[in-house]
């Protein structure tokens, strides 16, 4: 119920905004546990890449399966990442968010169609790579939004709370609709006039329809808030503080980075999770829900707490639990324990996502919106590109190992907060705003 009543009382244009998003982030999510799937399947030639060496002497790694799906999962999240400061402050110094939503949708949506014609493992790379400058322009344009829609700090975590719900609801969905699609075809539609699809292109199909759906919601639906109208020359990343060594926003990026990671770790282990656990893939695709579930649950609740309570406290706490429950992951053998922890991880994000994107905000100039926040959008997106491919190389030493160095990072991540971060609300207002005057 404090979810229902969360959403009734938050802005209809942040509704909107975050219903495109979800339906646009469940099709692209399909892939995540689909193109595993399918490079591992015989549908992919990566015959002629496994065993291949990479590198220079103790530099040198050999590519194996997981390692090769690492790559493909990653590289979405690091163009889309390495982008987003750049589409970030394209953004703002046009003044306008709602074409670059437009324009990644189409990107991501026409790509996924594409999958249905890629057989080689050469396909895949440059089409996932497409899809991560797509997501580069969507993701920092729409957060800006959000946040220019917001109209004081009061509702600004609530505001980033229904957003992240709604957007994390199609993301985590997705893959358990994913996996019962792959595993029920072929489809015969020729009683239609369509050709017979196999499980992975009906996958492909439905993730490119739930893009160009998503367009046409922003196309119809969403419209620039005034404040973006305000282009700005300074657009200017800061990373020294003032009076410690960090920007807080920047402080918080790198944390974020460190909760990307711990989150994404899980993602490349399909296969050897399924094994260990003694599991079909159908408890994969829940286990890897569950984090998303969590959030879902939280989020509202946790954005609104955030702007009557504050945002550290959240983010503390948010960070504590992060470490343990990352580390559980590579100890648990039961694929009902394994649900529950992911579930105490996805409580964990929930406690860092609406406050830190609300605190970014809290300091965010005017007409800087893309720009500020950029730097978490970037920070998670980096995160979350570098953990399947860390988890697809560590896994080599020990199933525990990805998720022993992800908890160690976590705890990074908190020290980093405790030391660098402050609170910018009730008796951190005036910090706020003497920061903001910079």
């Amino acid at each position: 119920m404090g979810l229902l009543s969360g959403v009734a009382d938050t802005d209809r244009r942040v509704i909107v905004l975050a219903l495109a998003r979800m339906v646009g982030a469940a099709g692209n999510s399909f892939l995540i546990v689909v193109l595993p799937l399918y490079i591992a399947s015989d549908l992919v030639d990566i015959e002629s890449l496994l065993g291949t060496a990479v590198g220079v002497g103790a530099a040198s790694v050999t590519l194996t399966e997981p390692l090769l799906i690492g790559l493909v999962l990653s590289l979405f999240g690091f163009l889309n990442s390495l982008s987003q400061p750049l589409t970030g402050r394209l953004s703002d110094r046009t003044g306008v968010r709602r074409p670059f939503v437009l324009a990644g949708i189409l990107l991501l949506g026409t790509a996924s169609g594409l999958y249905t014609v890629a057989d080689a493992y050469w396909q895949l790379i440059a089409l996932r790579a497409a899809q991560g400058f797509g997501a580069a322009l969507i993701i920092p344009a729409t957060v800006a939004l959000v946040n220019e829609y917001a109209a004081s700090d009061a509702d600004r975590g609530g505001n980033f709370g229904v957003y992240n719900t709604f957007r994390l609801i199609g993301f985590g969905f997705g893959p358990v609709v994913a996996g019962a699609v792959v595993e029920r075809g072929p489809y015969d539609l020729s009683a239609i006039g369509l050709p017979v699809l196999d499980g992975f292109d009906a996958a492909f199909v439905a993730a490119c329809a739930g893009a160009y759906l998503s367009f046409a919601l922003v196309f119809l639906l969403v419209r620039d808030a005034a404040e973006s109208s305000e282009a700005s020359d300074d657009l200017s990343i800061r990373v020294r503080g003032e009076g410690r060594l960090l920007d807080p926003v920047f402080a918080l990026g790198l944390a974020t980075v460190a909760m990307g990671i711990c989150i994404a770790l899980f993602a490349t282990l399909q296969n050897q999770v399924n094994v260990r656990l003694d599991q079909p893939p159908v408890w994969f695709g829940l286990q890897f829900a569950a984090v998303t579930i969590a959030n879902v649950l939280f989020q509202v609740p946790v954005g609104q707490a955030s702007d009557r309570i504050g945002r550290r406290p959240f983010l503390l706490a948010g960070f504590v639990l992060l470490a343990p429950t990352t580390l559980l992951q590579g100890v648990v053998t039961d694929p009902l324990v394994m649900t529950l922890v992911r579930l105490a991880q996805g409580v964990a994000v929930a406690c860092v996502f609406a406050p830190s994107l609300a605190l970014a905000g809290d300091l965010a100039r005017e007409g800087e919106s893309g720009t500020t926040l950029s730097v978490l959008t970037m920070g998670f997106g980096f995160g979350v590109a570098i953990g399947p491919l860390a988890s697809g190389w560590l896994v080599g030493f020990g199933f525990v190992v990805p998720f022993a160095v992800g908890a160690a990072l976590a705890v990074v991540a908190l020290v980093t907060v405790v030391t660098q971060v402050e609170e910018t609300l009730g008796a951190g207002e005036g910090a706020a705003d003497a920061a903001a005057a910079d």
